[in-house]
């Protein structure tokens, strides 16, 4: 037996969105799993909602432990601040499996399909999605803060953004240009918004031709005719997938009406949780592209399954990442462990900037190519200094307290 003995949370003040969960075992080791966004919420829903239920519990029995968290009566289906706490609990048990065994988890998870992925950049800044606000409009004040600051790039000039991103060595990139024209709740966007918007994706051809890939992120922000009408004006610029074009992706009728009706591939979706939900939007034809976030569905016990899912219905799967460290980590995992898997995300901003200041490793990303880590578990722990620091937060919940 594995006994479950302390559960602890971290969380800084300068990454509000960010927490981080450390479960230790009586056996001596220590797990790490992350979520995002409303930390102060799931941390507590880990410490008053799932401590009394994991601690004391055999930290083998993932399985078992992902089942009790995911059903509660309230929160389940939603990428709720319970589900959220049981995804960073359910990557940190499979971290300490990995190291338990001496193996890294895409192993655990019953072996890597392939040893290396493909990475798409998305293009956002170095500060995107730190506080509340996951969208920052881009005003004419605004300065670059580094090489890297793809949001301002996109919005400037994508064409050298993506000259710039091809000498790297990536094969893909995203962005989302039309988020400012999202008002009246997405429901119209003018002739001239429109056009505003496809400015950007123009640029690109024009600049690289057919040597990158363009993803179209609409961020669940339109209403179903707006999203159409966005998604065949794309047609032209062979985009890759537009993702989350609705502002209700467990629409399950009306993203399937969507899919039928456009040419663009549709791709949706990290805002759900559950492989319910994806199985619904598989089962009536409504997906082209199987997106997940680890830290948000249920952790990776769950994403396996959305996985086999995608993999029943012969659907490509692309872990999100544009969060934090050890989610990207885990998403690696699962990318590569994935049979019908063909992308990781990640952030090159985040990835040169502050992901290294909050982790021990991160993945290493080359010529647009993620290479597997091979260290045992996740492959990544917190930096020592992180909860020592003025502004960090730190509660725990322990066996017998």
């Amino acid at each position: 037996m594995s006994r479950i003995t302390t559960l602890r949370t971290i969380r800084i003040d300068e990454r509000p969105n960010l927490i981080w969960v450390e479960i230790e075992t009586d056996e001596g080791l220590t797990g790490l799993g992350e979520s995002f966004r409303g930390a102060q919420a799931v941390e507590a829903a880990v410490h008053e909602l799932a401590a009394p239920l994991v601690l004391g519990q055999d930290s083998r029995r993932i399985e078992a432990i992902s089942r009790q968290l995911l059903t509660p009566y309230l929160g389940f289906h939603s990428v709720s601040a319970e589900v959220r706490a049981a995804s960073a609990i359910d990557i940190a048990l499979w971290d300490i499996k990995g190291q338990r065994h001496g193996i890294p988890v895409h192993e655990a998870l019953g072996g890597a399909s392939r040893l290396e992925i493909r990475a798409y950049n998305t293009c956002a800044g170095y500060a995107y999605n730190t506080k509340s606000a996951k969208r920052r409009e881009i005003g004419a004040a605004d300065a670059a803060l580094g090489p890297y600051d793809d949001q301002i790039a996109f919005m400037r000039d994508a064409g050298a953004l993506a000259e710039s991103l091809v000498s790297e060595g990536f094969g893909a990139m995203k962005i989302w240009p039309f988020d400012p024209f999202a008002a009246n709740g997405g429901h119209s966007i003018s002739l001239a918004e429109l056009k505003t918007g496809l400015e950007p994706f123009r640029k690109i051809r024009a600049a690289v031709g057919d040597r990158i890939e363009i993803m179209c992120e609409l961020h669940s922000l339109w209403g179903a005719h707006t999203a159409e009408r966005i998604c065949r004006a794309l047609e032209d610029y062979g985009v890759f997938w537009v993702e989350d074009p609705l502002n209700k992706m467990d629409d399950v009728q009306g993203l399937a009406d969507l899919r039928r009706r456009v040419k663009t591939p549709i791709c949706g979706s990290e805002t759900l949780a559950g492989a319910a939900s994806f199985r619904n939007l598989l089962a009536a034809d409504a997906l082209d592209v199987v997106m997940l976030d680890i830290a948000w569905c249920g952790g990776l016990t769950e994403a396996r399954k959305i996985a086999a899912l995608a993999e029943a219905y012969n659907k490509p799967l692309a872990p999100h990442d544009c969060t934090g460290p050890v989610a990207l980590m885990a998403g690696l995992h699962l990318a590569l462990h994935a049979p019908t898997a063909i992308f990781q995300e990640v952030v090159r901003a985040t990835l040169s900037t502050w992901y290294r200041d909050l982790v021990t490793a991160l993945p290493t990303v080359s010529n647009g190519i993620v290479s597997a880590p091979h260290a045992p578990g996740l492959g990544l722990a917190l930096n020592p200094d992180l909860r020592r620091r003025a502004d960090a937060v730190v509660r725990e919940s322990m066996l017998g307290a």
